[in-house]
């Protein structure tokens, strides 16, 4: 059954980008010219996703907006025969369908998804977390779908293998491998220490869902940090159906720290023909400055 909806999980106060996100969304803070957000959405898109809904908190209306027709700028761009960007600010806005429906509480990101349940249905649906970069030509949800598809429209956590001594920055699947790139879960645990860990494979933030989530999530109790955890409510589903882990192929940047943002702008850099050797000269030029010896 084809994936037609996505939820993106955009709630989060982005205390890491403090003092930025005193006034605006994390979400919009660019990566060079381009907002985070942009690159999340555009993976959905590219994957075939046709309907996304943000689940919000207050201050987040620029993520919406963005996303929206500019008329006044268009507008502008037309005036002034900016060809390129107005057809650039165009595709924008007509991208994709998009909604959103308020987190009042951050209660997790179980109840994060669960907010989403109405405008969901009886259909399967693809969670992508706001900060969560993965860049590769397939896109990373669509290689989950694929996986879906092949096992009868089953659950999909997209995994990736993690140094053994990260573990406890991640939720990590346990269960029986398929193949080399696959496993059918009996699990998960939630940020285990490294001798505690079953696997060494982290969930960055890519699922395909079914809607027997939903259940799940209005019955679980409230978990780790005292919120309701989508890993629990993953581990309930396991016993119940199957649930398949999967190594999706690219290179993924947590944006949600400023390591990995700066990870991200430094390759998105050095990859983007039109700035490149301005950057890596401009790059050089400031070591030299600073006396920096590489």
């Amino acid at each position: 059954m084809k994936i037609r909806k996505a939820i993106i999980p955009i709630a989060g106060k982005g205390t890491r980008f403090l003092p930025a996100t005193k006034e605006i969304a994390k979400e919009i803070i660019p990566i060079i010219n381009v907002p985070m957000i942009h690159y999340i959405v555009q993976e959905a898109v590219e994957a075939g996703v046709e309907q996304i809904i943000f689940v919000t908190s207050s201050g987040k209306f620029a993520v919406e907006d963005y996303f929206d027709r500019n008329q006044e700028l268009e507008a502008f761009l037309e005036r002034n025969k900016k060809t390129k960007e107005l057809e650039l600010i165009r595709k924008i806005g007509s991208m994709v369908d998009v909604t959103s429906v308020r987190q009042k509480e951050q209660l997790g990101l179980g109840h994060a998804v669960l907010m989403a349940k109405s405008m969901i249905g009886d259909e399967p649906f693809a969670v992508l977390l706001g900060d969560d970069i993965v860049v590769n030509k397939v896109p990373a949800i669509k290689q989950l779908m694929d996986i879906s598809i092949a096992n009868k429209g089953a659950s999909v956590i997209g995994v990736m293998e993690v140094p053994k001594n990260e573990t406890q920055k991640y939720g990590i699947v346990k269960g029986d491998i398929v193949n080399e790139k696959t496993l059918r879960m009996t699990g998960m645990v939630e940020k285990p220490k490294p001798e505690d860990a079953p696997t060494n494979l982290a969930t960055p933030g890519r699922y395909i869902l079914t809607p027997d989530i939903f259940k799940i999530l209005e019955t679980i109790p409230r978990g780790a940090g005292n919120e309701y955890q989508l890993t629990d409510a993953i581990n309930v589903l396991c016993q119940e159906k199957d649930v398949f882990a999967y190594k999706f192929t690219g290179e993924r940047y947590d944006t949600g720290n400023i390591h990995g943002y700066l990870d991200a702008t430094i390759d998105f850099a050095l990859k983007d023909p039109d700035i490149r050797d301005t950057f890596l000269e401009n790059l050089k030029m400031r070591l030299l400055k600073n006396g920096i010896k590489l």
